[in-house]
């Protein structure tokens, strides 16, 4: 018998028990719908948070100061340690391992006006890598330079919020804001930007300034010491040497102010990297056990897939034995069984594919939570589907092909179905 033969005939037998096929093949489709929406629920989730997290800074530590809880280097415990302005710069030469280490001053409810409306606002200085630590992105003109820090210059990057509080729909570019009576111009405005992390309130309602300026203008009220800052924001050469990079830090702080490095309260850490890790394991650890569930549905579809093939042995006994009686190999009366097998599974795996991709697009066209990026379906899970789906395959059909390819003619012709 030809491979198209067998093919023919494969085709043929399963049209003519549609019923029964068509209700094992759902099983099996419906495995690899689970598997992969569930997949892709998991990883939309994972993405989801990861975007969210780019839009506060991606990969970055704040460091606040804290009270020390451990005597050091001659001091009491319980001591109030604040950072200093110049702090930044003696770390710089201590933290090999870290690209950006960042005073950040912030001065709140200060008195902002423009020639049209005025309003109160929380008011940020530092350096110009705050910008790309903290994803601050310009829809207008630009964010301060480092010849604005160096001359101290009075200019202002306008959260989106302040821009249409001070300036409704007039252009804010080029414009005068008085920042507690100090002329500052408006420079550049930050795009409008979803934020669900801060430590100090939303990005969109903020105005900042140069480091240099801040320092000048804005200095630290009392009851705290003039010269002080409110956090340091660091952010390592690489996710390699990221813990690196945080134990530098505490060192060369501890050093500085004089306490314990392994005194957490002294400085307390906000590690941006440690929080998307634990979130990512969450998230595939769900992701898994859901998947795991789709692989128990579809490993049970097999089984459904097994005992169809074991009745259809049984019906065509004497089928089987006619075959063999006129030359059939048993290796045919296998490869029957088996295309058989295979066309089930293939059939209801490739249906399966296009209605869960089908379910991801149309879910996808509906407007999403802002920790949830969508279903997103991935060709690493098609892979491991249709692996699943070849292993199901084989296991399906082994038992039955091997006893129908076992079958005695002599015995088989005088076999009548049901008896």
């Amino acid at each position: 018998m030809s491979f198209r033969d067998l093919i023919r005939d494969t085709f043929q037998t399963l049209w003519a028990h549609k019923v029964r096929a068509g209700l094992t093949m759902f099983g099996l489709m419906w495995g690899v719908v689970s598997i992969t929406l569930m997949a892709a629920a998991g990883d939309g989730l994972r993405l989801g948070q990861a975007q969210v997290a780019k839009q506060f800074g991606e990969n970055i530590i704040i460091v606040f100061g804290g009270r020390t809880s451990m005597q050091a280097g001659g001091e009491r415990s319980g001591r109030r340690i604040l950072w200093s302005t110049k702090d930044h710069e003696l770390l710089v030469p201590q933290t090999p391992s870290c690209e950006v280490v960042a005073p950040e001053l912030t001065r709140g409810s200060v008195s902002v006006r423009s020639q049209y409306n005025a309003g109160t606002f929380l008011v940020s200085g530092s350096l110009p890598a705050y910008q790309r630590m903290r994803y601050l992105p310009a829809a207008e003109g630009r964010y301060h330079s480092e010849e604005d820090e160096r001359q101290g210059r009075r200019v202002a990057f306008l959260g989106s919020e302040v821009r249409k509080q001070l300036f409704a729909s007039r252009a804010a570019l080029g414009e005068t804001v008085w920042l507690k009576g100090l002329p500052y111009q408006v420079i550049g405005v930050l795009e409008s930007k979803e934020q669900d992390s801060s430590y100090d309130g939303r990005d969109v309602n903020k105005i900042f300034v140069p480091y240099s300026a801040m320092v000048r203008d804005l200095p630290q009220p009392p009851p705290y010491p003039e010269a002080t800052v409110d956090q340091l924001i660091v952010k390592a050469k690489s996710l390699a040497v990221h813990e690196q990079c945080l134990a530098e830090v505490r060192r060369g702080l501890a050093r500085i102010h004089k306490f314990d490095p392994d005194d957490k309260q002294a400085a307390n850490v906000w590690d941006t990297v440690r929080e998307a890790r634990a979130f990512a394991t969450m998230a595939n650890g769900m992701k898994y056990f859901l998947g795991a569930m789709g692989v128990v549905t579809l490993l049970l579809g097999g089984i459904g897939v097994m005992n169809v093939m074991l009745v259809n042995v049984r019906e065509r006994t004497r089928e089987i034995g006619l075959r063999k009686a006129v030359g059939a190999t048993r290796r045919e009366i296998l490869m029957m069984f088996f295309l058989e097998t295979l066309a089930i599974v293939a059939v209801s795996g490739g249906t399966g594919f296009a209605f869960a991709h089908a379910v991801c697009a149309a879910v996808n066209t509906l407007p999403m939570p802002q920790y949830f990026a969508g279903l997103i379906a991935t060709w690493e899970v098609a892979a491991v589907c249709v692996g699943l789906l070849g292993l199901v395959a084989f296991l399906s059909a082994l038992y039955p092909a091997t006893r129908a390819a076992s079958v005695d003619p002599i015995e088989a012709l005088r076999f009548e179905a049901g008896g």
